[in-house]
């Protein structure tokens, strides 16, 4: 999963802060709270904050200080765990039946407790009108392009219905783009890369062929339905 370093909470680092002393001094240290709501926002020890929707057929997880949704796989783990994967099959979060929450990142790949801040807001796409998607397909045109150094186009041809999913998923294109750029081997994948096109089709997905990255999308399944940035490097990672 890309490393992400996650904001403190808006009040402020002294705040913020005070509100994980709080949390963690209070609780047993795994954040354990079995009456979590369905969509709740967590704090863990170190500062990072993220939101846990658990009231859709997918759940999803957005971290503070990222636009990235992430589309989560319940799947039972051992001692009656419940394990959220990614779509490359990774483990994201872990959920005892006690109600605690450990999640993992690049910075903490062995997993960090999270403790419960309290309800938050539903994870879901805004209604996205035409000249709003094309700016946004813009934007990460140019997002792309500057991590690349050489323009990256974007193109995508939506309806009503995948606008929103179709602006979302070349942000989230745009993000694979950096994390790219950043790697010792930066320049071997982006020379794969010379043009995004934004399909719409029956399953999220991502295919690479004769520099053209195709991202395809399926509006019916909401986030869901776009495929994550850490799979669209894996694409890049393995073509031939």
């Amino acid at each position: 999963m890309a490393a992400l370093c996650c904001a403190l909470l808006a009040a402020g680092p002294a705040q913020a802060g005070g509100l994980r002393e709080s949390l963690f001094g209070l609780r047993p240290r795994d954040g354990r709270d079995a009456a979590a709501p369905p969509i709740a926002r967590y704090v863990t020890e170190d500062g990072h904050v993220f939101t846990l929707d658990r009231s859709q057929p997918k759940p999803l997880l957005k971290f503070e200080d990222s636009f990235e949704v992430w589309a989560l796989q319940p799947q039972m783990g051992p001692r009656g765990d419940t394990l959220y994967k990614n779509d490359l099959g990774e483990v994201l979060l872990r959920a005892t039946h006690l109600g605690g929450i450990t999640v993992f990142t690049d910075d903490q790949p062995s997993g960090e407790a999270a403790a419960l801040a309290g309800p938050s807001n539903a994870l879901k796409l805004a209604i996205m009108g035409p000249q709003a998607l094309g700016e946004r397909l813009l934007q990460a045109s140019a997002r792309a392009s500057r991590a690349a150094r050489r323009l990256i186009p974007f193109e995508a041809e939506a309806t009503p219905a995948s606008s929103a999913l179709i602006a979302d998923a070349a942000l989230v294109t745009s993000e694979a783009v950096v994390r790219m750029s950043k790697r010792a081997d930066a320049r071997k994948l982006l020379d794969r890369i010379f043009k995004v096109r934004i399909l719409e089709g029956h399953k999220a997905q991502a295919q690479l062929a004769q520099g053209v990255l195709d991202v395809t999308v399926a509006p019916p399944q909401g986030v869901a339905g776009r495929p994550s940035s850490d799979l669209i490097v894996r694409v890049a990672e393995t073509f031939h």
